[in-house]
């Protein structure tokens, strides 16, 4: 993992944002097309557990940016039409987000990947999925996009507390999760790792553990999410009786700028607040007020003279 200091050349951001790393390598900037291939996942389909995680919604964390019913060619092509023509862009890649993007027979996802690389200005495909859907099979496939490709894996953990897993009902542990990224690593495949912060009975140092196992992991990207509520969820019922607590805008900003101290350098963010969709989020409703957020991230590492890196050891 390539290591770069603060101040950046190219940016005035504190922290490496994965836009940056893209334009960095590929010239411009890339656009990621989302896709929706009509997977599903083994924890809602009652193969590990019934219900799902009780944070995740009918859409499978999925921002329905597409009509699923499309072929993932035609996705794929209607971004690339729809993104050009909005932001004159000319560089793409290729995500598979809604659901477990590896819950399916090797020879079906070799399909469905090599579908959504129908295009020359496609320059890299970014995997979602769950640590606990990959095999020594499905990752020797992803793994062979890597010579021509960006290629990402991007796991679902969470957090690393065993305790914490089993109360959302993650349907695995930490382990599951260690034993997927060393494999993913062996075949030079960039993983990604969504975690998210304020989950039910977690402390802030919680969290902070869990940022500072992936420092020293080195992953190659970190994706930070809010704990949301969404409707038909386990997480509501919790909401509605007063069971949870979910984080106030300043306690947010002041925990995600912990975070990125503590991870290199060289990580790149791919986000800094998951929001969900907003027109049936329940709450947080601060987190609507997406750009304010990140502004304020900015100004709260500047007012502390920090940046990612800072307190990585």
């Amino acid at each position: 993992m390539e290591e770069i200091s603060f101040p950046r050349p190219s940016t005035n951001k504190r922290y490496y944002q994965f836009s940056e790393y893209l334009k960095t390598k590929f010239g411009t900037k890339v656009y990621k097309i989302t896709i929706d291939a009509g997977f599903s996942c083994p924890n809602r389909d009652g193969t590990i557990s019934s219900g799902g995680c009780i944070f995740c919604d009918d859409g499978g964390s999925f921002s329905r940016a597409h009509d699923s019913h499309l072929s993932v060619e035609k996705q794929v092509l209607t971004g690339i039409e729809t993104l050009s023509a909005r932001f004159k862009a000319k560089k793409f890649m290729a995500y598979f987000q809604a659901y477990s993007n590896t819950y399916k027979p090797v020879e079906e996802l070799k399909q469905i990947y090599d579908a959504s690389l129908c295009d020359k200005d496609v320059v890299g495909i970014s995997i979602g999925t769950r640590p606990d859907c990959v095999d020594e099979q499905k990752l020797d496939l992803v793994a062979s996009y890597t010579d021509t490709y960006e290629t990402w894996i991007e796991y679902g953990l969470q957090s690393i507390h065993d305790k914490t897993l089993k109360l959302i009902n993650r349907g695995h542990n930490f382990e599951t999760f260690l034993k997927a990224y060393k494999e993913t690593k062996k075949r030079n495949i960039k993983v990604g790792v969504h975690i998210i912060l304020g989950l039910p009975g977690e402390t802030k140092d919680d969290m902070l553990q869990t940022v500072k196992k992936l420092a020293e992991l080195k992953v190659d990207g970190v994706k930070f999410h809010c704990l949301c509520v969404f409707p038909n969820t386990k997480l509501y019922e919790m909401y509605k009786n007063e069971q949870i607590h979910l984080m106030e805008e300043d306690e947010y900003i002041e925990t995600a700028c912990d975070c990125l101290e503590l991870l290199p350098s060289g990580t790149t963010i791919h986000r800094l607040g998951g929001n969900g969709l907003q027109a049936i989020k329940i709450a947080p409703k601060w987190l609507n007020k997406k750009f304010e957020i990140l502004n304020r991230i900015d100004d709260t590492l500047e007012k502390r003279n920090s940046f990612q890196g800072k307190l990585f050891i």
